[in-house]
């Protein structure tokens, strides 16, 4: 494997900046793919090294969001006579691709770290899902990240204006890139939008054709591929880990694999930017803490009705607003539980150091 300088890599004066704060003889590295007990890193200037978190770190983290991910850069002691590193310290996250763990838990599934652009494909055949497409939206822009639209298999298809007028009308401005990964048509104005030292992500469901895409993009058969079910076209995960690939162009471009299902964490922010059009008329409603359901002199139910909203767009956003209304109450019982169970240690704490003093 080639040696990369830390620029080649994505370091920045963001990451720069941290070090005064740690010992000169940490090294640097970047998280490139995440196994069950440790780490592939790359390290600028070496190569690929295995490397372990310290009993420390695994320590004093929280839940698993707070230990090394796929993008991360670490502080390592690197031991060059094994070709292996350990994980000192973290250093801070510019930001993260998170979602919701699947179930219950309210707790955030840390996708990817300090990524400038998520690559959004979805395939023109039975794969392309425009709430699906709706709802990665609010994903990306709620975690500050910009997006771009990736429709692969455009060899497939005759009536392109069946796909981006719908996406025009309930997205806006929003980049989308037209291609075909399998039949290498189309990837110039994708590969422009790859600087060097930059961050992507590649997120889509299976069959979406991101192992064909990023092979191309790699100009390698470097990622195994699969073929699609006839009836539905959903793939196999041919992708079962997170894992970093250095582009011939200089960028980085992470791949992830298959997400069928994408569940949110805190849509607010990301809400307004996607569905504008509605925010912009709620301003206009009778009341201030209109729901836009009932009320009368609901701006919005009036341009629903005018048509003026499209009724997708309007049971997208009542859905993602319920949702993330949901995601908040967790959170704040979460909140509520964790301090309750410290409060009842800290009492607890307290009276041990009065039964001891008694004692003496």
């Amino acid at each position: 494997m080639k040696n990369y300088t830390e620029e080649e890599l994505g370091w920045n004066s963001f990451l720069e900046n941290q070090l005064s704060a740690f010992p000169s003889t940490f090294v640097a590295g970047r998280i490139s793919s995440e196994n069950k007990n440790n780490y592939r890193l790359l390290l600028p200037g070496v190569g690929e090294v295995m490397a372990e978190c310290t009993g420390k770190l695994l320590f004093n983290a929280l839940d698993k969001s707070e230990l090394p991910k796929v993008g991360d850069w670490v502080l390592v002691t690197y031991f060059p006579d094994e070709n292996k590193a350990l994980i000192m310290e973290l250093l801070e996250r510019r930001n993260t691709l998170s979602r919701k763990v699947a179930g219950e838990i309210t707790e955030a599934q840390v996708m990817a770290t300090h990524v400038d652009k998520v690559l959004i494909v979805q395939g023109l055949d039975d794969n392309f899902n425009l709430n699906r497409l709706i709802r990665s939206m609010v994903l990306v822009r709620e975690c500050g990240i910009i997006p771009l639209i990736v429709l692969n298999k455009a060899d497939l298809i005759t009536d392109m204006d069946a796909y981006l007028n719908p996406i025009q009308e309930h997205l806006g401005d929003v980049k989308v890139m037209v291609l075909s990964a399998l039949n290498d048509q189309g990837l110039e104005p994708l590969e422009n939008e790859i600087n060097a030292g930059e961050t992507l992500v590649l997120l889509g469901s299976s069959g979406a054709g991101k192992s064909t895409l990023l092979n191309r993009l790699l100009g390698e058969q470097t990622v195994t591929t699969g073929a699609v079910r006839a009836g539905d076209a959903k793939g196999r995960h041919t992708t079962t880990r997170r894992e970093m690939h250095i582009l011939p162009n200089g960028g980085i471009l992470i791949d992830t694999p298959g997400t069928r299902e994408l569940q949110l964490l805190s849509t607010k922010d990301s809400l307004t930017e996607t569905f504008d059009q509605i925010s912009e008329l709620a301003y206009d409603c009778r009341y201030k803490d209109c729901t836009h359901t009932v009320e009368a002199g609901c701006a919005v139910l009036e341009a629903l009705d005018d048509g003026v909203i499209p009724e997708l767009a309007y049971e997208n956003y009542l859905k993602l607003r319920n949702e993330d209304a949901y995601m908040e109450s967790r959170t704040d019982q979460k909140a509520f539980l964790e301090k309750k169970a410290q409060d009842k240690k800290l009492h607890k704490q307290i009276r041990n150091i009065y039964k001891s003093r008694k004692q003496r």
